[in-house]
């Protein structure tokens, strides 16, 4: 009788479990897909929850959404292959990275025009704002650096080199910094003040990470890695706490702290969601049919929607601006912002 009611037991707790990741994923689905205009590449994507607006990276500019109505109303011009995006809405300012010449690009939150550009280094990437120090950091992919920027001067203060490439960076809003180094396959812990490296935890038996995003709570870290599997990383000591096979291509990551699940955006037309049962121990939920080539997200927290921009591309042959490597061509009209909800 002991041994069938630890079994009992054992089999209800299961249950609990999986009932409990049932009532708090729901099934997301897309539903609404905005046609928007430009038909060149695009990146990252954030949304300001409070000011209801999505900031997109796409076609040489930022576009500017409507977070609830989904209107593109204006865009940030001239920012040269553009990767990310911070919006300081107390200084009345935005930033956002120019990978080409390497820069960084201030502009008005009303009126969206351009204030100034900083100078930076090659392959400015990932940007990132730290409430601690009340600081701009940018993550230089080709560069292996990253900087620090002043955004009431709107001067680069310092730069430090991080020996690898770095992809994407996440703050835990009480000075300290976590970034993937895509080239080394590590996570390092940085000073947001100083940007010295505190620590560097490699990421195996994932390879080669992009996305990253955190639960600041329970100190872990969620990096999407494009060796198709999802490391889940204590953000105390770097202990690999439990790994999820995703889908290809992922680019970027998110956690939802209210419903407590991790989403992965894969650029095969999947989006993986993990629940966190507990700070040690995770459920796969499943994957979710998105469309191809949405390989970045963004979390509105304010409605739980997820934001995945995405087009329909064909390959095209090889030439010199691409060195060589084959490459995908965006089929004009196509462009579009996917919405997934419950």
């Amino acid at each position: 009788m002991n041994r069938y009611a630890q079994v009992l037991s054992l089999f209800l707790m299961i249950l609990t479990g999986y009932c409990q990741a049932q009532n708090t994923t729901g099934t997301y689905k897309i539903i609404q897909k905005v046609a928007l205009p430009g038909d060149d590449g695009w990146d990252f994507l954030t949304v300001d929850s409070d000011a209801r607006r999505v900031y997109l990276t796409h076609n040489n500019s930022v576009q500017v959404i409507d977070a609830d109505t989904y209107k593109l109303i204006g865009a940030v011009e001239n920012v040269p292959r553009p990767h990310g995006v911070v919006v300081l809405s107390e200084l009345g300012k935005g930033y956002a990275t120019s990978g080409d010449p390497g820069s960084v690009v201030v502009f008005d939150l009303k009126t969206f025009k351009r204030l100034a550009e900083i100078k930076t280094y090659a392959d400015t990437d990932v940007i990132l704002y730290d409430k601690s120090t009340g600081m701009v950091l940018t993550f230089d992919g080709d560069s292996k650096n990253a900087t620090i920027i002043d955004p009431k001067k709107d001067e680069l203060v310092k730069t430090i080199d991080l020996k690898a490439a770095p992809e994407v960076a996440v703050s835990d809003g009480q000075g300290v910094l976590y970034d993937n180094l895509e080239s080394s396959s590590e996570i390092i812990k940085l000073d947001a003040k100083t940007l010295k490296v505190l620590a560097r935890w490699p990421l195996a038996p994932g390879d080669s990470p992009s996305g990253l995003s955190m639960d600041i709570q329970n100190n872990l870290l969620f990096s999407g890695c494009r060796n198709k599997t999802l490391v889940i990383m204590s953000a105390l000591n770097g202990k690999v706490i439990q790994t999820f096979p995703i889908g290809e291509h992922v680019d970027g990551t998110c956690f939802d702290p209210a419903l407590a699940n991790v989403f992965v955006s894969n650029g095969d037309g999947t989006l993986t969601v993990v629940h966190e049962d507990a700070p040690d121990h995770f459920t796969l939920v499943g994957n979710v049919t998105t469309e191809p080539g949405a390989r970045t997200l963004a979390f509105d927290a304010k409605t739980g929607h997820i934001f995945l921009p995405t087009a329909k591309t064909v390959e095209q042959h090889q030439d010199s601006k691409t060195k060589g490597k084959p490459h995908r061509k965006v089929i004009p009209g196509t462009f579009r912002l996917l919405v997934l909800g419950q």
